[in-house]
């Protein structure tokens, strides 16, 4: 998840899709990438609890086993974030592969003993060596976009970035799609926003949006996913929907190992 704006609904949306797609079977990894750690408290985790971190992953370079941790929703597990991110940049400058310690910290083999189906990586509200180490780490990126004015500002320098970190060191990463967050349909100004978005971007707009849903800002307060939180709001049955239209792009994503597909992804 990446936006160098903050309040785009980024966190809400790593921590309800993640809950999501464990629903439909998959076994969900969520690293937690952003210094202020809201994902891991939206999950339950308190700072008191998070005694390796993923800046531990980065700088310390310990075992992802080390730091991975159950969650309370079975087959979610999470790297959990802590404040000494905020330094991360400052210590890793100097360090020959900076830009790539995320992408090798998820590979390590001890990250085979999870059985991922998809781990998904919240990056902080701007771009710097942590959402770079995102990318590179990434094959995919959702980029949530709440519908209000200057929505689409800064979308261009976003989409530069991930085309340098194409063309530098992930000729691989793609553009999962672009998420309409907070959206109220009753208000003028965001259908219009929905209609530049779907005009400028074209089928990289998700089908599915997020509905401005008074139960998806409260169940962080209870340390839970709205889809546990109220299983039945709208707001649940968004991330729902945004699920299912992702397994539907990614036929071969999910939980069947029958036919032996399974397959790993990062976005």
């Amino acid at each position: 998840m990446v936006n160098q704006k903050g309040g785009v609904g980024k966190t809400t949306t790593a921590i309800n899709l993640a809950a999501a797609f464990v629903e439909c079977g998959a076994r969900v990894l969520l690293v937690d990438l952003d210094p202020q750690g809201n994902a891991s408290t939206g999950l339950g985790v308190a700072p008191a609890q998070r005694a390796l971190s993923t800046y531990d992953l980065l700088v310390e370079e310990v075992s992802i086993s080390d730091v991975v941790q159950k969650t309370a929703i079975s087959g979610l597990f999470l790297c959990p974030a802590s404040a000494d991110l905020s330094s991360a940049d400052i210590e890793l400058v100097s360090r020959e592969k900076r830009s790539f310690l995320l992408h090798d910290a998820l590979r390590q083999p001890a990250a085979a003993d999870y059985d991922l189906d998809y781990i998904l990586i919240d990056c902080p509200p701007s771009l710097n060596l942590l959402t770079v180490n995102g990318l590179i780490a990434s094959h995919a990126v959702l980029v949530p976009l709440q519908t209000e004015f200057f929505a689409l500002e800064g979308l261009s320098q976003l989409m530069l970035t991930i085309r340098e970190v194409r063309q530098a060191a992930n000729p691989a990463l793609r553009i999962e799609g672009v998420l309409l967050t907070m959206h109220d349909l009753r208000n003028r100004l965001a259908q219009q926003v929905e209609g530049d978005a779907r005009g400028a971007l074209g089928e990289l707009v998700f089908k599915t949006t997020i509905p401005r849903n008074v139960r998806v800002s409260e169940a962080p307060s209870y340390a839970q996913p709205v889809l546990s939180y109220d299983a039945a709001s709208k707001g649940a049955l968004a991330y729902r929907a945004l699920a299912q239209e992702i397994l539907a792009r990614n036929p071969l994503i999910g939980r069947n190992k029958e036919e032996g597909q399974v397959d790993g992804k990062e976005s």
